[in-house]
């Protein structure tokens, strides 16, 4: 321990460690499972205990514990992203009603996003995991409502939302789906194939709406002695295409590019 560490910081180090170790073993559903019966879980997310307690109806699992370890294990060996499908349910407990449309766990993943940062907070991980398995919890269940239709500002929403964490939730999301019906998790997957699709279009469309030619519709009227109209336009197109094509030319470059163009009309 150096002298500058308290002893709690030191313990809160080791729990970290020792949970890491518990999620990045080769079989990360019998270290889980091991952890639990022997208590180390109580010991270390003591919240998980409630899970055991809290029937699934959603999943079909006799307990919302078992479902998040099948969804552990169903996860790459990353450790941000087995952290968050740990804690992804974590709320569940403290948000469970019944009403008309039965059990239901209405904004559980804002919650469990809450537990999930004091929790790790106290364990001893670093800021920078804490904030982005946070963040995976409170968006685990942005994804829901996909299958009814998304407009394109959704789509664009949702991946801003994301930002650098895009990929991790949608492992997540696809991770979060342990149903024995194949149609039901072939369909989730198809779903989030569609999304990324959209995403990577949406993003490309984006960019190229973005693009400016290296001579604007003003600079080009001045240059070739237009008055506004389709001329203009169909100018800055093909000023845009060098550009797409070629990167930004010099003006000297790109008025002899225009020259030859204006002279082939």
């Amino acid at each position: 321990m150096s002298k500058t560490e308290t002893p709690s910081n030191a313990a809160a180090a080791t729990a970290a460690d020792r949970l890491s170790a518990i999620l990045m073993a080769d079989d990360v559903s019998d270290s889980l499972w091991a952890a639990v019966n022997s208590g180390e879980a109580d010991e270390l997310v003591p919240e998980l205990a409630a899970l055991e307690m809290e029937q699934d109806p959603i999943h079909k699992h006799k307990d919302v514990l078992s479902h998040t370890i099948a969804v552990v294990a169903k996860t790459p060996p990353d450790l941000i992203v087995r952290l968050a499908t740990l804690f992804h349910d974590i709320g569940k407990p403290r948000t469970r009603r019944i009403d008309d449309e039965g059990v239901t766990f209405r904004h559980h993943e804002v919650v469990g996003a809450r537990m999930a940062s004091k929790r790790l907070t106290e364990l001893g991980y670093d800021e920078q995991t804490v904030d982005d398995v946070t963040e995976l919890v409170a968006l685990s269940g942005r994804f829901k409502g996909y299958a009814s239709g998304w407009s394109d500002a959704a789509v664009r929403r949702y991946a801003r939302d994301a930002g650098h964490l895009l990929g991790r939730l949608n492992t997540l999301v696809r991770c979060d789906c342990t149903t024995r019906n194949q149609r039901k998790r072939l369909e989730l997957q198809e779903h989030v194939d569609h999304l990324e699709e959209r995403i990577t279009a949406l993003a490309e469309a984006d960019r190229r709406a973005a693009e400016r030619p290296g001579m604007d519709g003003n600079a080009v009227m001045e240059y070739l002695g237009l008055e506004p109209g389709r001329e203009v336009g169909e100018a800055t197109k093909y000023l845009l295409e060098i550009k797409r094509a070629e990167g930004d030319l010099p003006r000297e470059e790109l008025e002899k590019r225009l020259d030859a163009w204006w002279k082939a009309r």
